[in-house]
């Protein structure tokens, strides 16, 4: 009897998303390899709501039993500031929001991936990034380049699955470039570990500072020091990328007096790493061309606003590969059947991530005012209403890596 050959997938990028789905692709069957540009295992991060969504699919993937949570739960406060610098405890937390999300870091997720990835025994290859990519009738063919080595070598590959980023270079080589695909939000971020908690509040309490046009946000964990979020509205994302983002920061954040926002800025100057970035989001017709999809960010970038870019991820991977095994020898139906499925929940999570910005960071001084009467009648919605069951979706079968 001969035996099936195993059908080859080129997964591009190491985070949430990536691993999601080369777990789920190792589930149903296929061979994933995994290239990731940095020469080693990214750690840490900044903090994280899980939704069910992501539960859900996390318990799909196997690695539920590995994922490490934060929930601080009755122990910790969530405090709102005023621009008077007079603090009050919020109605309605981070976490009070609907389906009861669950605090952990980027790096919590990706760890508990990580061991699922390890222990399955799927192949990674780091410093390694695609360089041309080719659509052909029965494969991809794939230039690799090692930046190490800087050796180039071609390998052909039956799927490739972008799972590169917001500005992905499988998106760029294969449909077009960002400019076609990424929306402006006018928007900045950077986020980033704390040392230690904001003086005169407790270990593991969340601070709120939403202002018109610019945020401070802490995220109490637990078991371990807050992290921030620093966010701030302006018409020109280009200049932004201009000179030291510490400096465009203290600029951003001038003149907003408060021992938090003091604190964030002066650990900013400290910190070993951090993320800074202009926010957008990815609107694209198709998620797939010919053997070449695309998951997470590189796909549709829920952003960082929306809260759900990581359930989502962990979701998306799974749902890829359930599409796969139900049309083993279809590629373009499973890739139809598992956009036509996924499609509807991402545009209902970039729809609300409109209203969601505003909560994080008013656009003007009346939205500013409006926001603590607006989280008053979501206060009221969330405990009026039952909780939601979770869609039924079809489940991966195969054993747990």
């Amino acid at each position: 009897m001969q035996r099936t050959k195993s059908r080859r997938a080129l997964v591009v990028g190491l985070g949430i998303a990536g691993m999601s789905t080369a777990i789920g692709l190792h589930r149903a069957g296929w061979t994933p390899i995994i290239i990731e540009r940095s020469p080693e295992r990214r750690t840490g991060g900044y903090f994280i709501a899980l939704f069910p969504e992501g539960r859900q699919a996390a318990t799909d993937l196997g690695i539920a039993e590995h994922l490490h949570t934060r929930d601080a739960g009755g122990d910790a406060a969530t405090w709102s500031v005023n621009r008077r610098g007079n603090r009050r405890r919020s109605l309605l937390g981070f976490l009070d929001q609907q389906g009861g999300p669950e605090a952990v870091l980027r790096g919590d997720i990706e760890s508990a991936l990580w061991q699922s990835i390890s222990s399955a025994g799927i192949e990674v290859r780091f410093a390694t990034t695609p360089t041309e990519i080719t659509n052909c009738a029965d494969h991809a063919r794939v230039q690799l380049t090692n930046a190490e080595t800087a050796d180039r070598y071609y390998e052909d590959f039956d799927l490739v699955v972008g799972a590169d980023g917001m500005r992905s270079s499988v998106r760029r080589m294969v449909f077009g470039p960002h400019v076609k695909y990424l929306t402006n939000w006018e928007a900045m971020i950077c986020a980033f570990q704390l040392p230690d908690q904001v003086p005169s509040f407790g270990p593991a309490d969340s601070v709120v500072i939403a202002h018109a046009k610019r945020a401070v946000w802490v995220f109490g964990f637990a078991d371990r020091a807050p992290t921030v979020l620093l966010t701030y509205r302006t018409k020109d994302i280009q200049k932004q990328f201009t000179g030291s983002p510490v400096d465009r920061l203290q600029s951003a954040f001038a003149g907003m007096n408060h021992a938090a926002v003091g604190h964030a800025l002066d650990a900013l100057q400290q910190a070993p790493d951090y993320v800074f970035d202009s926010v957008h989001q990815v609107k694209m017709a198709r998620w797939s061309k010919g053997r070449v999809a695309l998951v997470g960010d590189a796909a549709w970038c829920l952003n960082l606003y929306s809260t759900m870019g990581a359930s989502m991820g962990l979701r998306a991977g799974g749902d890829l590969a359930a599409a796969l095994r139900q049309h083993p020898d279809d590629l373009a139906a499973a890739l139809d059947a598992w956009e036509t499925g996924l499609r509807p929940a991402i545009a209902q999570q970039q729809r609300a991530a409109r209203f969601k910005q505003q909560m994080f960071v008013p656009s003007s001084r009346a939205v500013e005012v409006l926001r603590p009467i607006l989280l008053r009648l979501l206060r009221e919605v969330r405990n009026h209403r039952r909780p939601t069951a979770l869609t039924a979706r079809p489940a991966l079968s195969g054993s747990t890596p």
